[in-house]
């Protein structure tokens, strides 16, 4: 078992917990006062690319890259010579090759096309609460960056404040908020994508939205989700609530209304209860089943008006990643979010994430094989986003290049929030009568934060690009947490332009496979890209005996 470091002291970094391969703490805490790569990236932003203690200091790579099968065991090609995909307008010289004239920009979908400033999502950010607490800092955040933001599923239906008349919502209070808090500063680039699963489709999540929004929406079905086999959950510690959850339908363990468990709640032995959904398809026997109802499911939607509609699913076997390919390709959608096994936001039962499901490298590299092969066939396959464990920019290039041509995004579930959490106990020190509302924990600034500086204009990297874009009296509005992700957003942008320009692709459709190389056999493998001794040896080999 690969055990991840856990400090980084080229960066000055560390991980409060044990550290996952993403280089987030595997139980990432929204008081946390640091300082993972992530964290601090959200003040400081491109900064930390670089070593820290520049002129007293040198660096060396630890070259962990060559054990065990996964992301970190893929390296990226370096060129000597050329250069390709070069933006409209410059040359190939080198004084126009240089990396802040990367293209990253990318775009998803069939006949509409969703632009995108940097190629990232966020995961499905839905009921658990930390969504709920933090989303005007992750709705501002991605608005401004210019990327698509995923509200996640059951949102409506957690809603005390949602109104529901047979069984349909005519008012959903907490979804129009995650809706409208996007929109306000969306600006042509990025999306609000709305996800639906079983108890959202019951629900009128679909009929609601349209109504009310039109296609300003994208609308995302779920089968399911990297973290878990099961459907979402959370946990509330009010019997009251429990009891509300259960009335609207859904599955609460332990029953609310069981006097033996009411007896226990009223002792303190039982101090929450978990919501739970459903599973999707349970009527269903078959593939073919599944198809004729996804696609059944995909017209209705079209007959409400959705133009752009999309598909996420989970770390399944290769059936159901076949099933959700070709359907998604059939049924002409606009993206295809596959999620691979180990990532989640806070509520998945914790051994069921160590256990189920394909790990992303693997569920990523067949998905290629399966794009390629219905391409082949002359079939158009829908725009991939991959999901599973992503937070750093070597994480969006390997990811990209993978799935080349067929990916254009990298979806990232809990990095993003990280930004949030932090902005918002920043903004809580500064603004204590604020603190409550923005669920900050602060009292006063740590170490971890004086040590980058002591006024947001010095803390936040981002601060002046953010007033720049809104304006000075704008600034008011804009949570700090939204300004710390810009700041995450830029040191990924910047690292990626970085890593694209070393590799002499300079925009993402110039990005492929042949940019990978494995840093083990096994690897090799798994994945179908040259170890890295094997690639290009037989062209060095030409030139050797030429």
């Amino acid at each position: 078992m690969i055990e991840w470091p856990k400090n980084n002291d080229a960066l000055g970094t560390t991980n409060r917990g044990n550290a996952c391969e993403s280089g987030l703490c595997t139980l990432c805490r929204a008081d946390c006062k640091g300082k993972c790569e992530t964290w601090t990236s959200s003040l400081v932003g491109r900064k930390l690319l670089y070593p820290r203690d520049y002129s007293k200091t040198t660096a060396g790579s630890s070259n962990v890259t060559s054990l065990g099968v996964g992301y970190h065991a893929l390296r990226i090609q370096g060129y000597a010579y050329g250069v390709d995909g070069l933006p409209s307008g410059l040359s190939n010289s080198p004084d126009d090759c240089v990396f802040p004239n990367v293209n990253i920009e990318t775009s998803f979908g069939g006949e509409i096309k969703t632009k995108c400033r940097i190629p990232i999502m966020t995961g499905a950010l839905g009921s658990t609460f930390i969504a709920a607490y933090y989303w005007d800092s992750f709705a501002i955040g991605a608005a401004l960056c210019g990327i698509p933001i995923v509200v996640g599923e059951n949102v409506v239906g957690i809603d005390k404040q949602a109104v529901l008349e047979k069984g349909k919502i005519i008012k959903a209070p907490e979804l129009d908020r995650r809706i409208d808090t996007f929109m306000r500063y969306y600006d042509g680039f990025g999306a609000i994508i709305v996800q639906m699963n079983v108890e959202d489709t019951r629900n009128g999540v679909a009929e609601y939205i349209i109504q009310k929004y039109g296609d300003k929406v994208i609308l995302e079905l779920k089968w399911g989700q990297g973290a878990k086999d099961i459907g979402g959950e959370i946990q509330v510690s009010s019997i009251e609530y429990a009891q509300f959850l259960k009335d609207r339908g859904y599955v609460v363990d332990p029953n609310p209304y069981d006097p033996i468990v009411q007896k226990a709640f009223a002792n303190r032995a039982i101090k929450s209860f978990a919501r739970h959904s459903r599973l999707g398809n349970t009527n269903l026997s078959n593939a073919q089943q599944v198809r004729e109802d996804f696609m059944s499911s995909i017209a209705y939607l079209r007959k409400l008006g959705f133009k752009r509609i999309s598909l996420k699913t989970g770390a399944y076997g290769m059936e159901a990643l076949a099933m959700a390919i070709r359907f998604a390709a059939d049924a002409q959608l606009d993206l295809l979010t596959i999620d691979g096994a180990g990532g989640g936001t806070g509520m998945s039962p914790w051994n069921m994430m160590e256990h189920w499901g394909v790990p992303s490298l693997s569920l990523h590299a067949k998905t290629y094989e399966y794009c390629k092969m219905l391409s082949a066939k002359g079939i158009r396959v829908p725009d991939i986003a991959f999901a599973g464990g992503f937070a750093r920019e070597d994480h969006l290039f390997k990811a990209i290049a993978l799935g080349a041509p067929f990916t254009k995004l990298a979806c990232l579930g809990r990095a993003p929030m990280i930004p949030g959490y932090l902005g918002s106990n920043i903004e809580g020190v500064f603004h204590p009568e604020r603190r409550e509302k923005l669920h900050g924990h602060w009292e006063e600034l740590p170490p971890s934060v004086t040590a980058i500086g002591h006024q947001p204009e010095e803390i936040f990297s981002g601060w002046e690009a953010v007033k720049d874009k809104v304006g000075i009296k704008e600034m008011e509005n804009i949570p700090f947490g939204a300004v710390a992700m810009y700041g995450y957003a830029d040191k990924l942008a910047c690292g990626l332009q970085q890593f694209m320009a070393g590799a002499r692709k300079f925009n993402l459709a110039a990005i492929d496979r042949s940019d990978l190389m494995a840093a083990n056999r096994e690897t090799a493998a798994e994945t179908g890209i040259p170890y890295m001794t094997d690639a290009l040896d037989e062209q060095a080999k030409k030139i050797l005996l030429s």
